[in-house]
């Protein structure tokens, strides 16, 4: 009898002793004799199938082309494997459902600096530290986000003369975003790539999307805060390049972009750097010794 099979194995490797995310893609994730597999080119004249380390890794990306079945879903849960789904490359986030984490150090942590007015305005300074090179003494978020919008507006018009586009500013309408320029499109493009990129590394450490620190209203606010920390660095650099790229070659800028992010997040490590900078803005090394010190929530993180 396959005790995996019927949901009856135990054993569950935590996820600080797994090896981080798998990429799949084009293929049916599916389960045979109590084992993940991933079957590849089923109609084809030389399908090919690899078992899956469903236990070893933390999550797995399901790109286009793909299929899962209800057992492998099952399985996932039971070992406390996250599943999303994903576009090409990674570079668009459609849904990662919970499923079943062994941890929720990041989340009460999270909340924990979020729940508490002084601290959680702490975070958003550290936030506007790393995005502008430098601490801040405001602590007002409509002053810090005034400050950081005036940056951001001559860092436009310096990436812009460096890849030799022309600027007439940061014009974006909701309603009819194929209206603006092509730079504007590709900002909103590459904005879009860098945000699914940030939601995959929220996810992946059972973060809380809603709770964020800049961002307030949205329901992805902690995502797009740590989406903008990569604004400069990663987001715009996708964006003129590509709006570049668009301006000489036949193609359309939005495709360009997804080119040109997939070739970025491979390069960079721009996932693994997302959750490296999530575990350093809530400072997770800190908790361990706030147990054993007693500190209160007045303390800054």
């Amino acid at each position: 009898m396959l005790k995996g099979r019927l949901g009856l194995e135990t054993a569950r490797i935590p996820h600080a002793d797994r090896h981080g995310l798998l990429w799949l893609s084009r293929g049916e994730l599916c389960v045979v004799d109590g084992c993940l597999h991933f079957l590849r080119g089923r109609d084809s004249l030389t399908p090919a199938m690899d078992q899956i380390p469903h236990q070893a890794v933390s999550m797995i990306l399901l790109g286009p082309g793909s299929s899962v079945t209800h057992d492998a879903l099952r399985l996932l849960a039971r070992h406390g494997t996250l599943l999303a789904a994903v576009g090409e490359d990674g570079v668009r986030s459609y849904t990662a459902p919970p499923l079943l984490l062994d941890r929720s150090d990041v989340a009460r942590r999270q909340a924990e600096l979020w729940g508490n007015p002084r601290r959680r305005i702490s975070v958003a300074r550290h936030m506007y530290a790393l995005r502008l090179g430098e601490v801040l003494p405001h602590r007002d978020l409509d002053t810090l986000r005034g400050i950081e919008g005036a940056r951001v507006k001559n860092f436009y018009k310096l990436m812009a003369d460096k890849h030799g586009i022309v600027w007439k500013g940061r014009h974006y309408d909701r309603a009819n975003p194929n209206a603006a320029d092509l730079p504007n499109q590709a900002i909103n493009h590459a904005a879009t790539a860098v945000q699914a990129a940030a939601a995959i590394a929220v996810q992946s450490l059972a973060a809380l999307p809603p709770l964020g620190f800049i961002h307030e209203d949205s329901g992805q606010s902690f995502v797009l805060d740590i989406a903008d920390l990569f604004r400069d660095t990663v987001t715009l650099q996708i964006a003129f390049t590509a709006a570049k790229r668009a301006e000489q070659v036949d193609d359309t800028v939005d495709r360009l972009v997804r080119r040109e992010a997939a070739t970025v997040f491979r390069k960079q490590q721009v996932i693994g750097a997302m959750i490296d900078r999530i575990k350093a803005v809530l400072r997770m090394d800190e908790v361990g010794s706030e147990v054993k010190s007693g500190a209160g929530d007045d303390r800054d993180p």
